[in-house]
């Protein structure tokens, strides 16, 4: 083995690592930064940007057809190829790294191509190669795309979210398993590019861990688009038939026909076989670990974790928030910053989107809060009504009677995830109700809608 001493080792280097990694060597410190696939991970190759070059197309299709109720006559040919181009050439450079290696090492940064594991703290092997450092390990080994245990489902090759921004043609008929935001995201698109698509969601509802009244306005977007969603029925097996199609056979007896299926029912953390248990860390005790306010790992000495494998949410804002709050951690900063997750958002980018923060109201409901709630159909304030066709939305207020602030809200709607930057700040803030009550709103926005969500708290 080879010895390397040094000051920091990144295991994993998707958003959050690389943030980390990058702001540390910046600095001056002996950096080594470890990645074995993609620097910059699943956001830019496969996830939130690839996805989202698709969705803006397929927003664009939409729009056009648009044309015909309310500007005139359009007539629109989908063509998925120019999509497919736009991600391999300019999103991801046909999944080629070496820009992000490079802006590392331009850093002062060492990197390393290979599989970080721990042996004991402050110990990180590669290969033949040990970096021992001298100030800490951080671990941002993020999550991959989980395939339920279904019989069959593995053998008929399904889609993830990595296989589909890759492809070059849409199905003519394509099932999602899973209704969650990857799953209704790209059901949408590829439907609009012209596929027959079917959702098939588990729980009750699509949306689930979002507010009922989301999942009831998306499920009826969506249908009348035609989309087939199906809720509360999970996949019992899936074969490949010997024509090329996927058979999925349900909980309810009823089978679905598709020309291929994209799994989209969840992630798995990145946290078995790095060597955890070396740090005293039992990964079999439960779902990962915990961090405290500076994102180092509760009992494991100089460890810090990022991104989804710390617990706080499962988005790249979150893994570059935390690596700010790691790195000043790291630097000793006395004016470091500290992690808040009271005003987390996300936003699933649907047509409409739907943005939200902090807490749904069943979340605060079980938390204790004395809730009041304020709803408002935006597609029916001055702007929505403008807007026309396209204008399906809602707000929602979720507001902590006691201490009179918002702890959660929604905006669904066109733009509804920029509409949600009002709602982050006045959570993250704190704002007083009545204080938002008594701001001047611009007219006719479609954040004005934000005055009717507001009256209507009960």
């Amino acid at each position: 083995m080879n010895e390397h001493s040094v000051d920091v080792v990144v295991i994993g280097m998707g958003p959050g690592g690389e943030d980390v990694a990058g702001e540390l060597a910046a600095a001056g410190l002996r950096v080594v930064g470890i990645e074995r696939h993609l620097v910059g991970g699943e956001c830019p190759y496969y996830g939130c940007i690839p996805s989202k070059m698709i969705i803006r197309a397929a927003d664009l299709l939409q729009e056009s057809r648009r044309v015909n109720v309310m500007a005139g006559t359009s007539t629109v040919t989908p063509d998925f190829t120019i999509v497919a181009d736009r991600i391999r050439d300019e999103a991801t450079d046909n999944w080629d790294d070496t820009v992000a290696v490079d802006r590392f090492i331009a850093k002062g940064g060492t990197f390393v191509r290979g599989t970080g594991r721990l042996d004991g703290p402050g110990r990180v092997v590669v290969g033949d190669d040990v970096y021992i450092a001298g100030r800490g390990v951080v671990v941002a080994t993020g999550t991959s795309p989980s395939l339920p245990p279904v019989a069959g489902l593995a053998d008929a090759m399904p889609w993830t979210n990595r296989d589909v921004v890759k492809v070059r043609l849409v199905p003519a008929s394509l099932a999602v398993l899973g209704g969650g935001a990857i799953g209704l995201e790209l059901a949408q698109a590829f439907s609009r590019f012209g596929a027959s698509v079917t959702v098939i969601e588990f729980a009750d509802r699509i949306l689930a861990a979002e507010e009922p009244e989301s999942s009831e306005l998306i499920t009826e977007v969506l249908r009348r688009e035609g989309l087939d969603i199906r809720t509360g029925v999970g996949a019992t097996a899936v074969e490949r038939t010997a024509g090329g199609a996927v058979r999925i056979t349900l909980s309810d007896g009823a089978t679905v026909l598709a020309d291929e299926i994209l799994v989209a029912a969840g992630r798995t953390q990145n946290i078995s076989g790095i060597g955890l248990e070396t740090v005293g860390i039992d990964v079999d005790a439960g779902p990962g670990f915990t961090v405290d306010e500076h994102m180092r790992v509760v009992g494991a000495g100089a460890l810090w974790a990022v991104g989804d494998i710390a617990n706080r949410g499962a988005f790249t804002h979150m893994a570059v928030y935390e690596a700010g709050v790691a790195a000043d951690d790291i630097l000793a900063k006395a004016d470091g910053r500290i992690a808040e997750d009271h005003a987390v958002p996300r936003v699933t980018f649907t047509d409409p989107e739907i943005g939200c923060v902090g807490l749904t109201e069943a979340q605060a409901r079980a938390a204790g809060i004395n809730v009041h709630v304020g709803r408002a159909d935006s597609s029916t304030s001055a702007r929505g009504w403008i807007h026309g066709e396209g204008n399906d939305g809602l707000m929602k207020v979720i507001v902590d009677a006691d201490r009179d602030i918002l702890v959660g809200a929604t905006a669904a709607g066109p733009r509804g995830g920029e509409l949600l930057s009002f709602f982050n700040l006045a959570v993250h803030a704190r704002v007083p109700v009545a204080r938002l009550r008594t701001m001047i709103y611009a007219y006719p926005t479609f954040y004005r809608g934000v005055l009717d969500a507001l009256a209507a708290i009960d």
